[in-house]
């Protein structure tokens, strides 16, 4: 349970980092409405950096990157 909520507060952290001005209490959250493509790249690059994952184009999908619970269900079956 608290590596999970570990890995969430990664990935948010990774979130603020490239898009400081993000909502990530947003229910309704949609990154690849909030983040444009340079966003989406570096967050690519951040997230198989910091979980030591590679994210192939198979995973590149929208439903992956929705929000923040879809990024660590992703990030889990990657490890």
């Amino acid at each position: 349970k608290d590596w999970r909520m570990n890995m969430r507060d990664e990935v948010i952290e990774i979130l603020e980092m490239i898009c400081p001005d993000i909502d990530v209490n947003d229910e309704d959250m949609n990154l690849p409405e909030d983040l444009d493509s340079m966003d989406i790249i570096a967050l690519i690059a951040e997230l198989e950096d910091k979980f030591d994952i590679e994210i192939t184009m198979e995973e590149k999908t929208e439903e992956n990157f929705e929000n923040i619970d879809t990024l660590v269900a992703m990030i889990e079956r990657l490890q």
